[in-house]
């Protein structure tokens, strides 16, 4: 099969479009033929091999973690699942982006979301889920998600609002109108937060989510007035000396069935930044790496 690979720890000019074994489903996977895949920062972060104590990889390794795809191969024991289907889903660290791939979690892709929606949809609605989750009920509360506008953020903000929240989302100015097509309450990040929410809820601000691991979580605890009404996805240090949720993405089929049925209903629809070819998937993982993106970025095999 083509894919992309990886053969030692560095920057986006380690990446390679090349021949690589064929992948096999074991007990309770399955195998898809990709039709795209996700880009996600753990991604870059692994390639680089700034995670390498945490999240070690066998190199040549093939990046991803989240695709969507027909499926041609079923492992001993799974059920829910014919030949033919198509689903989104997770697999390990590694292994996505290429032309076959295994899954440890999968649910039936909406036929409201095109491959790039569908791909984008994984990682991002699971690690949403998991920290929402820590929130506790939403609904008729106000939620506040830091970072909304990236590929985490923007999930968060469509399931909680999906769940009956009320949402403010602080993102850069240039991404307000982003936000506000979502159905959150745009506001900038930074100096002056509290005092921005005063006037946007003045009954106060109930949740906080942190998808951005920017250092605010001293602050939200400050604006929420509890550390367990305030998760975070990524800022481990602080969680810890805070005493706030630290949520972490799981390969949980029951949270992608979930999210599969909220884009069923049009609750829930992945927003895709940019689409690049496999072949310039170099490229992807570089405006990956950059920052600061609107949505989810996805790669095309």
């Amino acid at each position: 099969m083509r894919a992309v690979r990886y053969h030692e720890y560095g920057g986006v000019e380690t990446l390679v479009v090349e021949q690589a074994p064929d992948p096999h489903p074991g007990p309770g996977e399955i195998r898809i033929r990709v039709a795209a895949a996700g880009v996600n920062p753990v991604d870059w972060k692994v390639r680089s091999g700034a995670v390498r104590e945490m999240l070690p990889v066998d190199l040549p390794a093939i990046p991803g973690r989240d695709a969507v795809g027909i499926v041609d191969g079923i492992g001993d024991g799974v059920q829910g699942v014919d030949i033919g289907d198509r689903v989104f889903g997770l697999g390990g660290v590694t292994g996505a982006t290429a032309e076959l791939a295994v899954l440890s979690a999968w649910a039936h892709a909406p036929t409201t979301w095109t491959d790039e929606e569908a791909a984008g949809a994984g990682l991002a609605s699971v690690t949403a889920m998991g920290g929402l989750k820590a929130l506790g009920p939403l609904r008729g509360r106000t939620l506040l998600v830091e970072g909304a506008a990236g590929g985490v953020g923007s999930a968060a903000v469509e399931i909680a609002l999906a769940r009956g929240a009320t949402v403010i989302g602080t993102a850069s100015e240039r991404n307000h109108e982003f936000l506000a097509s979502l159905g959150a309450v745009p506001t900038t990040y930074g100096t002056g937060l509290a005092e921005r929410l005063a006037s946007l809820a003045p009954g106060g601000v109930d949740l906080a989510l942190d998808t951005a691991a920017s250092g605010s979580l001293d602050d939200l605890v400050a604006i929420v007035g509890d550390p367990s009404r305030v998760s975070t996805i990524a800022d481990h240090a602080n969680a810890q000396r805070l005493g706030t949720h630290l949520a972490n993405a799981e390969n949980d089929p029951a949270l992608l069935a979930e999210a599969g049925e909220l884009g069923r209903q049009g609750r829930y629809t992945p927003r895709i930044e940019r689409t690049y070819p496999l072949e310039r998937f170099a490229e992807a993982h570089a405006h990956a790496e950059r920052g600061h993106t609107r949505g989810k970025i996805v790669v095309r095999v």
